[in-house]
């Protein structure tokens, strides 16, 4: 049974230097025919998976807001339709300021979405110009505030740090705007240089270059910054007010399966995983003659180890921890992690304390 579903928009108006996710930008292809293809898909998959639990759903991208009013609304209206969501708990949609008015706001709010995730990255002009930014920091806030207005229950703001020409004053600049704005939560992530961007290609060129200490300078600030503001820190990356941490998210990490819709979506579910065709004309093409077979690819199933092998990077990460029992074939290791200061134990659980947060990776990579 199914009851966590991913739903891909792969459209944006601008391409992310940094960004590794399918996406593209318009181009010739028909908003419309898209929202045809992905309620296709919902509705051939529901013949195979029961969809009748769906307890989040999670739109995201590109950028799903960069669809029109007409299509987003034609999309979500298909989802309510096609989908029995009587046990939802969570519905989130990403968002880019640019993508955000009054009138589509107010739309995605009475369709039944309950949480949006704002795409500012940061406050400072430069930086937003190095990362290639089609918003402005006052377009920023009022497309905050017009979400703000519409009542949705949580709302996130996603920043970056490590960002090429951004200093630590910048980026304390940055939480503190963030802080009082006020929203429920915020994603502070780390700038990582990953294959098939044109940041890599930098990287490789040495135009930009990593810098390690510098990484643990912004973490630190954030830590000591958003925690300070009343913020439980319950993932590396994440952070939220009392009530408001991502249910969609938390189900990722513990290893839940979720089903994947739109071209280049991921799903896991029974120990399968598989990836739809990253090729949207393809997609689209495919799901108009219901050949649902055709559009997976990279087909792999999850064995045990590699079941525990996700549950120790992912789970790790988080404030809940990951289980002793997880780790009954590396418990001696587990001793010096806890001598170093890079964990802690507690009611048969293992969790990074802020020393080993700063090297979750290298710590995880011990337990294995």
């Amino acid at each position: 049974m199914v009851k966590h579903l991913y739903i891909h928009v792969p459209f944006c108006h601008r391409i992310c230097p940094y960004c590794s996710f399918y996406k593209h930008t318009f181009g010739n292809i028909n908003q419309s025919e898209l929202v045809d293809a992905l309620l296709n898909e919902i509705s051939i998959r529901a013949q195979k998976f029961e969809l009748n639990n769906i307890e989040t759903i999670y739109l995201g991208g590109g950028t799903p807001t960069a669809l029109s009013s007409k299509n987003l609304e034609a999309l979500l209206t298909g989802i309510n339709e096609k989908i029995n969501l009587s046990d939802l708990t969570e519905w989130v949609i990403e968002a880019n300021p640019s993508t955000i008015n009054l009138n589509k706001a107010k739309m995605i709010r009475k369709s039944g979405v309950t949480r949006v995730s704002l795409g500012i990255q940061s406050w400072d002009p430069s930086t937003l110009k190095t990362l290639g930014r089609d918003h402005d920091p006052d377009e920023a806030e009022e497309s905050f505030e017009i979400l703000r207005s519409c009542n949705f229950k949580s709302l996130n703001i996603d920043l970056m740090f490590s960002v090429p020409g951004q200093s630590l004053e910048t980026w304390a600049k940055d939480l503190h705007k963030t802080t009082k704005m006020r929203p429920d939560h915020i994603s502070a992530y780390n700038l990582n240089y990953e294959e098939d961007t044109e940041y890599f290609e930098k990287l490789k060129r040495g135009d930009f270059s990593e810098n390690p200490e510098q990484d643990e300078e912004f973490f630190k600030l954030a830590m000591k910054v958003l925690r300070g503001s009343g913020f439980e820190h319950y993932e590396i990356s994440n952070y939220a007010q009392p009530g408001h941490q991502s249910g969609h998210n938390k189900a990722y990490w513990s290893g839940a399966d979720y089903l994947g819709i739109g071209p280049g979506a991921f799903s896991t579910i029974h120990g399968k995983r598989w990836r739809n065709v990253a090729d949207t004309n393809k997609y689209i093409k495919l799901l108009a003659l219901k050949e649902i077979n055709e559009i997976e690819t990279e087909r792999e199933a999850i064995d045990s180890s590699s079941f525990r092998t996700e549950r120790i990077a992912l789970e790790l990460r988080t404030s809940r921890g990951i289980s002793l029992d997880v780790l009954e074939e590396t418990k001696t290791r587990v001793h010096d992690l806890e001598t170093e200061g890079l964990i802690s134990i507690h009611e048969n659980r293992i969790r990074l304390t802020d020393k080993g947060k700063l090297a979750a990776d290298s710590v995880a990579a011990h337990l294995l």
